[in-house]
């Protein structure tokens, strides 16, 4: 049966007596959404150091577009300026389902974007996100954006 908890980010949110749970305050799930925050940071300010730290050596982009990217293509676009983050600022919260050392996240952001010189307007997204804990440090392993018409 699901009850609701009271959470930091506003309105209550469910939490599930599955398989998964959705337990916004535990230190895991904040552990979680720091690193997705940090990652969020790192990719926005091209600090490639950084978000070659925090995605998996076999991270997958889905792209809104379809494209799929691994780590090297996605971190080189970035580092080469192909893509540039102007802004990705979350305006939800991020609901986290924590299954041991693995994590499922999903949030909606407001993105704005240079893709190859063509900038696209700030519009929102939605974003799923599989964590891992790899030799006790979360790294974000898939990425899922879609676009919100």
């Amino acid at each position: 049966m699901a009850q609701t908890a009271p959470t930091q980010y506003g309105p209550a949110s469910t939490i599930s007596s599955g398989g998964g749970t959705l337990l916004p305050t535990t230190k895991e799930a904040d552990d979680v959404r720091a690193t997705e925050h940090e990652r969020i940071r790192a990719l926005v300010n091209g600090d490639m150091e950084a978000a070659r730290r925090l995605l998996a050596t076999d991270f997958q982009l889905v792209a809104p577009i379809g494209v799929v990217f691994s780590k090297e293509q996605y971190l080189g676009a970035i580092a080469s300026g192909n893509v540039h983050y102007l802004a990705w600022e979350p305006d939800s919260p991020i609901e986290v389902r924590m299954y041991g050392d693995v994590a499922l996240i999903r949030y909606r952001a407001q993105i704005e974007i240079v893709v190859q010189g063509q900038k696209h307007p700030r519009a929102p997204y939605w974003f799923t996100d599989a964590y891992e804990k790899r030799a006790g440090q979360w790294q974000v392993v898939w990425s899922q954006g879609t676009g919100i018409a």
